[in-house]
């Protein structure tokens, strides 16, 4: 068992935030109970006086594993042909990966890992912590969205090479393509049920299709400004939920995004992406506190690897800077980052019975810029701690 002692607790679930509080954790990894003066015979002890204990930090868009700074592989982008429905990220993670580590420091203990966004239909994401033993072992779930891009990215990839698509046109018309073939499958394999002689051949790209247009996952796209616009009315058209991951130029589209029964979150992000033409022309991390006060469920990504982890809190802080309450902030990056990516009844928020997931922060993150991490707990271990390292 593992007992953190006396730290200001924002368990960002029922209980709020608490003064001098303790958080118990399992054998099992657990939270068995967060309270005050709690004893526990034969647990490790850690005094968190003077700090915060927050729940481990969520990135709900990521690459780490599967881009390599170093080398510039990227085995997350299969850039041969647009549409590749049918691969996962799952299998190109390397969970040696030095970016966990990185990660693990900066108090991110769970990240959704997309593949990249070379490609419309890009593949299957998943959420995976950021320690452990095996890659299966620390995978919270698998698939968590099925990823997609529009705009400037398949453009950039398809376009020099004369292929399709090298144009917004293009981008829409193969979104249309690939969820009516989805629709067609669905149709068949319903018909097959009563008339085998008609039941398709199995279809992994497709299936992972159906997973989307029966919203058991939403279609996790990258897209700034106009082409959440377009992303929209295909939602509407096919009855698909989507988030909005990279979402720069939100703020022209307030009543859009909020009104859209569709929109499962906003995902917003990188800061300190450098600017380009067109699309992603528009930095308004101001849009957040908006879209916040109007009920969208907004989460904070560091696009990792392309940017160091501990970033999320440093835009987490523009956020604040820009006239977010800090702990609706702070929200992004737990508890609303877990339920965009469906993962909140195991991580996100300190409650009885989730992850024992944990950081401890020496000062208030996003508020007080010296603030730093100075532990990460994962599944009730301490994986890192700012002594053991000194």
């Amino acid at each position: 068992m593992l007992l953190i002692k006396n730290g200001k607790v924002l368990t960002m679930g029922p209980q709020g935030v608490l003064e001098n509080a303790d958080v118990l954790i399992g054998d099992d990894g657990k939270i068995m109970t967060v309270g005050m003066n709690l004893t526990a015979e034969g647990a490790q002890v850690i005094d968190a006086s003077g700090k915060v204990v927050m729940p481990g930090l969520v990135d709900a868009h990521s690459h780490i594993g599967g881009f390599d700074t170093d080398s510039g592989v990227q085995d997350l982008n299969e850039l041969t042909r647009p549409t590749t429905p049918e691969i996962q990220a799952y299998d190109a993670i390397n969970p040696l990966d030095r970016s966990f580590t990185e990660a693990i420091r900066a108090g991110i203990t769970t990240s959704a890992i997309t593949p990249g966004s070379g490609n419309v239909i890009c593949g299957l994401a998943c959420a995976v912590k950021s320690g452990g033993h095996s890659l299966a072992s620390r995978t919270l779930r698998n698939p968590i969205a099925l990823k997609a891009a529009m705009g400037v990215n398949p453009k950039g990839v398809y376009g020099p090479r004369t292929a399709m698509p090298m144009s917004r046109l293009g981008v829409a018309d193969l979104f249309r393509d690939y969820f009516l073939k989805v629709r067609d499958y669905m149709k068949k394999k319903e018909e097959g049920k009563s008339n085998p002689e008609v039941m398709p051949k199995r279809d992994p790209g497709l299936e992972n299709g159906v997973l989307v247009l029966e919203k058991k996952i939403p279609l996790k796209v990258h897209c700034y400004q106009h082409d959440m616009m377009s992303l929209l009315q295909l939602a509407d058209e096919f009855d698909f939920d989507v988030t909005l991951d990279h979402a720069l130029g939100a703020s022209d589209f307030y009543d859009e995004i909020a009104e859209n029964p569709h929109v499962r979150g906003v995902i917003y992000g990188p800061l300190g992406a450098p600017l380009f033409g067109g699309e992603g022309c528009k930095l308004d991390i101001e849009c957040l506190a908006e879209l916040d006060r109007r009920g969208v469920c907004c989460a904070i990504m560091t696009d990792g690897p392309c940017f160091v982890p501990y970033m999320i809190v440093t835009q987490t802080g523009e956020a604040v800077r820009a006239g977010m309450d800090e702990l609706r902030a702070l929200r992004m990056i737990t508890i609303n980052a877990a339920r965009i990516i469906g993962c909140d009844d195991r991580v996100g928020s300190l409650e009885p019975g989730k992850d024992g997931d944990v950081v401890i922060f020496q000062g208030m993150p996003a508020v007080d810029t010296e603030a730093r991490n100075t532990a990460t707990i994962i599944d009730g271990r301490l994986v890192w701690s700012e002594n053991a390292a000194e």
